[in-house]
């Protein structure tokens, strides 16, 4: 067991060195995802997802690192292609609400103008062509339904494509970001992966934006299995699930809000590992502490506390006890509420 979480600790340990390099370079590497794609790359995602609680606070983010409004017009428009007119029309509806408020310093962007593609379905079809088999890496044709290869030819990569506000690189970096997201379409993530360094994008820019969506946890790509509905929900705020990982160590998965009430572990030190996403960790009375991939958290025995996610994203940690003694059990208290909840989201490390 000891050999076990020590390897674990050590795991976690690099994962949090790996995700430091990420966001700020390590001399070698440097940073390669800028600001601005981010917020593209969250907004997308979160679009994709159906999330517009989340959405808003991304879109507002987005336009203070550089999107334009015209810009997110057009992510928003290109990803009905992907995840439906109903989501591409709410998340137009979620930056008009926005723009209600508008700051002085978001951008409208370049002026839209009608592609001429639009007007002549010949050019069109060439042009979504040219760009399909630029993204795939050779002329793809989808003969078993004839349909959807004009659809794909004529419509997606030739009248969207032939939009000017977003380069083929951001469209590609949007289209992954959306695919992230979603579950059930690891094929077509994985080819947009490819087709994004083909239309401009590094690999390595490729693989960040991946890594830095399930870091900021907008999305749960994990190694560690999500489990099933937790047992002990009803001492939890939102929905969470537990998974048996072995050697008597499980795997807690909590979505967006999601904590447990404040509890107290009796005759027993709790261990907590966090694998994925961010969250809290807070000892009544104490301050709140902020918990990413590689964080370790002891909780001695009799001390009331609780854990959680972020508001804006999934948390996954590992738990075991050690130390236990006979006639150990776990006590649980009140809720967090969600004026207590709120207020430390707003005011600590908020994104």
């Amino acid at each position: 067991m000891l050999r076990i979480v020590l390897l674990l600790i050590a795991i976690m340990t690099m994962s949090k060195i790996d995700a430091q390099r990420l966001r700020v370079g390590d001399g070698t590497s440097g940073m390669t995802l800028t600001e601005r794609q981010q917020g593209l790359a969250a907004c997308a995602c979160l679009m994709a997802q159906g999330d517009m609680n989340r959405l808003e606070p991304a879109v507002r983010m987005a336009l203070d690192k550089g999107v334009t409004i015209n810009e997110l017009k057009e992510a928003f428009s290109q990803l009905y292609a992907y995840t439906g007119f109903p989501r591409s029309l709410n998340a137009l509806g979620v930056l008009s609400k926005v723009l209600e408020s508008r700051q002085p310093n978001w951008q409208e962007g370049k002026p839209w103008k009608r592609p001429a593609e639009w007007d002549d379905a010949k050019k069109a079809y060439e042009l979504g062509t040219k760009n399909q088999t630029q993204l795939s890496g050779k002329p793809f044709n989808y003969e078993f339904c004839p349909q959807d290869d004009y659809y794909l030819k004529s419509h997606l990569f030739g009248d969207i494509f032939a939009g000017d506000q977003l380069s083929a690189a951001d469209r590609e970096i949007v289209t992954v970001a959306a695919l992230s997201g979603l579950e059930g379409v690891a094929p077509q993530l994985a080819a947009h992966k490819q087709g994004a360094v083909n239309m401009g994008n590094s690999k390595q820019l490729v693989d960040e934006l991946c890594a830095w969506l399930c870091n900021e946890g907008y999305t749960l790509s994990t190694k560690w299995p999500k489990g099933e509905p937790n047992p002990y929900g009803k001492y939890f705020i939102g929905q969470s699930y537990l998974a048996d990982v072995g050697g008597s160590v499980m795997n807690v998965t909590f979505e967006p809000r999601c904590r447990n009430n404040w509890h107290i572990h009796h005759k027993q030190v709790q261990v907590l590992i966090c694998v994925a996403g961010r969250g809290w960790y807070q000892e009544w009375g104490k301050a709140p502490v902020e918990l990413t991939p590689g964080t370790v958290i002891a909780i001695p025995a009799e001390v009331k506390h609780w854990h959680g996610a972020q508001k804006d994203s999934w948390f996954q940690h590992l738990t075991y006890h050690k130390d236990v003694q006979d006639g150990a059990s776990n006590e649980w208290c009140e809720p967090v509420d969600d004026a207590t909840y709120d207020t430390l989201n707003s005011n600590c490390c908020n994104k």
